[in-house]
């Protein structure tokens, strides 16, 4: 099955570059004798008024071939004003760019159908706030943004973009808060984005979630009405007095007017099962309860009269022997400061440890009402990423469990058009990749080793269709925008090469001679050919242990 997604994604792109080529040549009035998609014995023929159209046997390549391009041909003198050559400058060269065009701007489309199919979407509410972000006692979880700068939103998607395309200006939001509308000010925060291949992103943040946390539980005292009952870190609150409960907020909701009355909790707690499935997962099931819960009469928070909180600043797992562990961290801890900074939240914990994540760090939590404190650098780690270059990256191993509960799905009055500025972001972000990463092998920054044949895409259409449709459409628009700009290098016998002898031609006033082209076309060949079994090279080193064994089977 693997091959005929392969055959497919093959033919796709070619017919549409090559398809570039013929309408334009078309609109421009050259007479085209050939269309062909594939090499090889031809297994299917067509004849049109003036064109053939052929389907070769090996969907490996195509080309179209116009009046007057071989010197052999016989041109007809009513026809020679319809030869390729015969064309103007600007039109010759259309007709070139335009199949590495068409596999440029053909992904638009490809990711715009995936993308336009992805149906409802989270709603502007927020559900987090990150403390110390810019949105920190401006915007509160529950809000549900109506407006940003006057332009209406309905999705969490299109609130986002607005915010990543705003760093560092004034943003204006209209938010429906307590059944009022309020407006807002809040100016997005500037980050940085590092990519591969050096690439570095400006983006706005605000620090904000479209998720609440659900009511999943942090005791962090023996003494209080909470622990008493029976409650412990990490459980699970879905019911209380036979009310559902899903969010933590719908927790505080259903206690919040108790001052002592005793009432029954329903909850799941988490038990993990060591060794499940012969140590190859990590999983843990949840055991119900039920607890009889009487909180503090005469108490202001909600902690002080329930002895609970979210769970958010309480350690799930820490692997043993991580740098957590010698710290001696453990799962139930909760967190409190990092460096003596008071820490609200554990993205702000996380967010302190890499802002140095070269230097040591003094952690303080609490064991079951105990203070304690222990020092902590994060591991570095290095690895050689998916394109032959060697990173590194700095790893905290502890993990905390905070799961979120998603608003229910809303429609988007203008899916459509940001599914269509979605395809075009898209499009461009892989090309610019592309093209960084080309200009960084020609640095010698990255090794030739990362180039890959036809047996890479093979294995990446094998791996995307296997997953569904829309990744395989995805690994097409890829591999589609590869295509053409690989196409676009001025290397003779590409189409980046004619437009290279056009670019002479347009400073000379007249073409290279045909020697100078001829012999620049077979060293272009050369060159071409000598990446191809660069690019075969490499997919043969990285498949190896995969081709011996297989060689192994057949050959006993």
């Amino acid at each position: 099955m693997d091959l005929v997604y392969f055959a497919l994604l093959c033919s796709v792109l070619i017919f549409v570059h090559e398809l570039g080529h013929f309408v334009w040549a078309k609109i421009f009035g050259v007479k085209v004798l050939t269309f062909s998609l594939g090499f090889g014995p031809k297994i299917l023929r067509l004849r049109g008024r003036e064109t053939e159209y052929c389907i070769g046997l090996l969907p490996l390549g195509g080309f179209v071939k116009m009046l007057g391009e071989t010197r052999q041909e016989s041109v007809l003198p009513e026809d020679r004003a319809r030869t390729f050559e015969a064309q103007s400058l600007y039109r010759r060269m259309i007709i070139v760019l335009a199949g590495p065009a068409m596999n440029v701007l053909f992904p638009v489309l490809l990711y715009f159908v995936v993308l336009v199919g992805e149906g409802p979407q989270a709603p502007p509410t927020i559900g987090t706030v990150a403390p110390g972000h810019p949105a920190d006692g401006k915007l509160l979880p529950g809000d549900r943004v109506l407006e940003a700068n006057g332009e209406p939103v309905y999705t969490f998607a299109e609130l986002r973009r607005q915010i990543q395309n705003s760093p560092n200006k004034e943003l204006l939001l209209s938010v429906f808060r307590n059944q009022t509308r309020v407006e807002v000010s809040v100016t997005p925060q500037e980050v940085r984005v590092e990519k591969p291949f050096e690439i570095v992103d400006t983006v706005g943040t605000l620090g904000i979630g479209p998720s609440q946390p659900a009511a999943v539980v942090g005791v962090p005292r023996t003494d209080s009405a909470a622990y008493r009952a029976g409650l412990r870190t990490f459980d699970v609150v879905i019911e209380v007095r036979g009310k559902p409960i899903k969010r933590f907020v719908d927790l505080e909701e259903a206690l919040a007017e108790n001052h002592g009355e005793t009432v029954p909790v329903t909850y799941l707690r988490p038990v993990r099962v060591p060794g499940a499935l012969g140590t190859m997962a990590d999983l843990a099931v949840y055991e119900p309860g039920v607890a009889a819960l009487a909180p503090e009469a005469n108490q202001n928070t909600f902690l002080a009269r329930t002895g609970m909180e979210p769970a958010d600043l309480y350690v799930f797992d820490v692997p043993d022997g991580s740098a957590e562990h010698m710290a001696d961290l453990r799962p139930g801890d909760r967190i409190l400061a990092v460096d003596n900074q008071e820490v609200t939240a554990w993205i702000t914990f996380e967010e302190l440890l890499f802002a140095k994540p070269d230097q040591p760090h003094t952690i303080t939590f609490e064991r079951q009402g105990e203070r304690r404190s222990g020092s902590i650098q994060l591991r570095r780690e290095l690895y050689v990423d998916e394109y032959g270059g060697e990173q590194s990256r700095y790893v905290m191993r502890a993990r905390n469990w905070a799961p979120l509960v998603p608003e229910p799905l809303v429609e988007s009055p203008h899916s459509v058009r940001n599914a269509f500025v979605a395809a075009v972001e898209e499009t461009y972000d892989v090309a610019r990749f592309i093209v960084v990463g080309v200009v960084r092998i020609a640095e010698g920054k990255i090794g030739i080793s990362t180039l890959g044949g036809p047996i890479t895409v093979y294995d990446v259409v094998g791996e995307q269709s296997a997953k569904g449709v829309s990744y395989f459409i995805w690994a097409m628009a890829i591999i589609s925008i590869n295509l053409g700009l690989i196409n676009l290098l001025p290397i003779p016998v590409l189409d980046g090469g004619h437009l290279l002898f056009f670019g002479f031609e347009a400073v000379l006033r007249r073409p290279l001679p045909l020697r100078v082209r001829e012999i620049a076309s077979l060293l272009g060949m050369v060159v071409l050919v000598g990446l191809m079994v660069i690019a075969f090279k490499n997919d043969v080193e990285r498949r190896w242990d995969v081709i011996r064994g297989q060689v192994r089977e057949l050959v006993p």
